[in-house]
């Protein structure tokens, strides 16, 4: 903790004078989505490889919000940088807390940068970086800025190429290991350090991702440090503790069960919630029963199951069981956006689903990588705090915006 503790002090020290504003309200910053116009590699591989990485991994008050844009796999957040602050486009990912960059913009040190010659890096299965480690000013916000923050600097990066750099939203946990000659200290993450700064009152992330609807620029979310946006969801906010299983507890794991219309295809175990992984991953022997139920083939251009139209109309409500709570994917929420559908490798008429296997049978810790496409369903609270993950329900829970192709 020699590292984080460090850092906390010079912190506290360098608040006085600093550009901080404390504030009561929330703020709330206008949301873009940019659509990305070449084709994507596989994306099952890359969640493949993203989970095979977190399965090696695991074995060894005051808020505001920011913009989070839908690059239909991935959201961004632009976070500023320095003083005067260069604009980054940041990749907003639950499954790790390093945040860096350098991966398309390069970084532009300024007055208020330090470099603490830490080598650093982080796998996010398909993708990584190396790099050394800084002090800088990072602001989130108008008048929100975190002195001090310690951010990656990329000098190689893999995977990365149309953002420019991370920005980790994990437990802090899972820094360990990213410093390469302190690999048993943590690094704080963003949330951290405006908690620790006085800026925010609680260790707590709201976050509401919006379906992708079309192809054209439309709001993609946004992020609440601090708290929760009432105005983001319709229903009351449910929560569950965070998982013990040794696999899952690093991340933002629970426990959770799933049925298929009347049969339950993955009884109550761990798994994460994950918005660098795009689909929702289940253990093989779930994977095998969902897709016998839904009578779904395998499609080896995408890798994912499809369905002909009349299977599309039969879909029974997919459902995942959280401490006591149901929530349901609609058959529409089943499905891969099909305006999309070239974006995957597919044909524009196909019907995709978004079930995938994670490769590994149930027992094993880490059964279920709740993706992107679970959380732009539902209203998620990270709380750091409490130790627990909240869902609530929002205006597009329900909504009907995969199956049209022009929706």
């Amino acid at each position: 903790m020699f590292f984080a503790a460090c850092l906390l002090t010079l912190l506290t020290l360098s608040i006085t004078g600093s550009p901080v504003e404390i504030r009561n309200s929330r703020i709330t910053l206008p949301m873009t989505r940019r659509p990305k116009v070449s084709n994507s590699t596989n994306l099952v591989q890359r969640d493949e490889a993203r989970v095979a990485a977190f399965m090696d991994y695991s074995t060894h008050d005051r808020r505001t919000h920011i913009p989070a844009t839908n690059h239909h796999t991935r959201y961004t957040v632009s976070v500023g940088i320095g003083d005067p602050a260069t604009v980054y486009n940041l990749i907003v990912d639950t499954g790790s807390a390093n945040t860096w960059v350098g991966a398309a913009t390069p970084y532009v040190a300024t007055g208020t940068s330090t470099n603490l010659r830490q080598p650093v890096g982080q796998t996010y299965g398909s993708a990584s970086f190396e790099g050394i480690e800084f002090l800088d000013y990072v602001t989130v916000g108008p008048g929100l800025t975190v002195v001090l923050q310690s951010i990656g600097v990329a000098s190689e990066v893999r995977g990365i190429s149309d953002s420019d750099g991370v920005l980790g939203i994990g437990p802090v946990a899972t820094t360990l290991g990213s410093l390469k000659d302190m690999p048993t200290e943590p690094v704080p993450t963003v949330t951290n350090s405006l908690y620790g700064q006085g800026t925010i009152s609680r260790e707590i992330l709201g976050i509401f991702f919006q379906p992708y609807r079309g192809s054209v620029a439309a709001t993609g979310g946004q992020i609440t440090f601090g708290g929760t946006d009432p105005a983001m969801h319709d229903s009351n906010i449910a929560y569950t503790p965070i998982t013990n299983s040794m696999r899952s507890r690093k991340y933002w794991g629970i426990n959770q069960s799933i049925t298929y219309g009347p049969g339950e295809i993955l009884g109550l175990t761990a798994g994460i919630l994950d918005c660098g992984t795009t689909f929702i991953l289940i253990a093989t022997d779930a994977y095998v029963r969902y897709r016998f139920a839904t009578g779904a083939r395998y499609d080896r251009a995408t890798e994912l199951l499809t369905i002909s139209e009349d299977q599309f109309g039969d879909l029974y409500y997919l459902n995942f069981h959280i401490n006591g709570e149901t929530y349901s994917f609609t058959p529409d929420a089943q499905i891969w956006p099909r305006s999309l559908n070239t974006v995957i490798g597919g044909h524009q008429g196909s019907i995709y689903l978004i079930i995938c296997d994670i490769g590994t049978r149930s027992g094993s810790g880490l059964d279920f990588h709740n993706g992107y496409v679970f959380m732009q369903r539902f209203y998620t609270v990270l709380d750091t705090t409490m130790s627990r993950v909240g869902f609530a329900t929002t205006a597009f829970t329900y909504a009907a915006t995969n199956y049209n192709v022009n929706a």
